[in-house]
């Protein structure tokens, strides 16, 4: 069994359906091993989040399931990200999601093109139409443009992939998963990645990514 990996999930802590130990169990299940829990957050919120998630490691850990502690920045001022990443990596966020600019939402203009040039950044998730200048900037930045399963938001999934392999950008595919229904074993991944675009060795490659071997050569 691939050990899938799952970067995007919510919990109860904001808008998702599962306690954050049910969604670490329901991803055991599945095979996985490396999960973020990156629940919405903004200056309101983001060090409670991430208080919380602390706490739940070692439970995660019986479960076979490394937990990495994150948030998603969501609808924050494109001028606010690279601080609030900065504070949210202070205070043990292992994974930095940055809520794209998705074509289903009113997402500020600008905020592709800030998560991009952010190196405490990890993840910028749904980016929409993003432009072949801000893939450059995530390639140079180490920041992964993110292929979703997530209904709407996967629109421009084949978008994301073309302009991504152009710039050599690093892809991760994730659920963004806020229900059971949203969760995904290693054959939904690799059918999220080919019908993106990707043929089956590149899919094979981003499904399989070494979670923990890819942060570290992002330090």
């Amino acid at each position: 069994m691939i050990p899938v990996y799952d970067l995007h999930t919510h919990t109860t802590m904001t808008d998702g359906e599962m306690l954050p130990i049910e969604l670490v169990r329901r991803m055991a299940v599945l095979g996985y091993k490396t999960v973020a829990i990156t629940d919405h957050a903004d200056s309101t919120n983001l060090c409670e989040l991430l208080a919380s998630l602390q706490r739940l490691i070692p439970a995660a850990r019986e479960y076979g399931v490394t937990l990495l502690p994150g948030v998603e920045l969501t609808h924050v001022p494109p001028s606010q990200i690279p601080g609030l990443a900065r504070e949210a990596k202070e205070h043990g966020a292992r994974i930095v999601v940055v809520h794209g600019e998705t074509a289903m939402e009113p997402v500020a203009p600008g905020t592709n093109s800030a998560a991009c040039g952010c190196d405490d950044v990890d993840v910028l998730a749904h980016p929409g139409l993003i432009t072949p200048e801000d893939a450059l900037r995530a390639s140079g930045h180490q920041v992964a443009l993110e292929i979703t399963s997530r209904g709407g938001h996967n629109r421009t999934n084949g978008h994301v992939v073309r302009v991504a392999l152009a710039a050599g950008c690093q892809m991760v595919i994730d659920s963004d998963a806020h229900g059971p229904g949203d969760l995904l074993d290693a054959r939904a991944k690799n059918l999220v990645g080919r019908g993106a675009g990707l043929d089956q060795g590149q899919c094979s490659r981003v499904v399989s990514l070494n979670i923990q071997e890819w942060l570290l050569r992002r330090k």
